[in-house]
């Protein structure tokens, strides 16, 4: 079996180059442009997107940015910023939106400029957050578009902040395999 020898893009816009820790994990078809900070045991999963070309993006610490999701924002008005502990769903969309401390956003959501998930919060699957939407620490919204649908309760709250130390553990799985 032939060993693949694709490589994530990484491409500069605007002057800026993404800035990637070291740690980071990156699949061979993910695509990092422009003004991006990747953190520390943050990974960048297949077909993910994070271009910062327009708008700058920050990625803190084990963060994963799950396959086929994209991160942007809009030029002069919003910029991304997703903080420790975050988890983006398997081809969800954050664009332009602050997601907080250990905060989820699940499979297929749609995150948009200037929304605030607070720490520890959970955007469900297909949810559609309407732009300047204020999610509150700790709560659960949902549908289309996503509105309050209670408290997150504590056992998902635990498996939550499970998922980001097991996307590090993944992307040990690949380290290693790179051409």
């Amino acid at each position: 079996m032939e060993r693949q020898t694709q490589r994530p893009v990484i491409l500069p816009a605007r002057g800026k180059s993404p800035n990637i820790h070291d740690s980071v994990w990156l699949a061979p078809n993910c695509t990092i442009v422009g003004e991006v900070k990747l953190g520390s045991e943050s990974t960048v999963w297949f077909g993910a997107i994070v271009r910062g070309d327009v708008a700058s993006i920050e990625v803190g610490e084990r963060v994963n940015i799950q396959d086929g999701a994209v991160i942007h924002g809009t030029f002069g008005k919003s910029q991304t910023v997703l903080e420790d502990r975050v988890s983006i769903g398997h081809n969800a969309i954050v664009h332009g939106a602050r997601v907080c401390k250990g905060a989820l956003i699940g499979m297929g959501a749609v995150v948009m400029d200037n929304v605030i998930v607070g720490e520890e919060a959970v955007v469900a699957a297909g949810a559609v957050v309407l732009e300047g939407t204020v999610i509150p620490p700790g709560t659960l919204f949902a549908g289309v578009p996503a509105k309050l649908r209670g408290e997150v309760r504590s056992e998902l709250a635990d498996h939550l902040s499970a998922t980001a130390d097991r996307y590090v553990e993944y992307a040990g799985w690949f380290r290693g395999n790179e051409i």
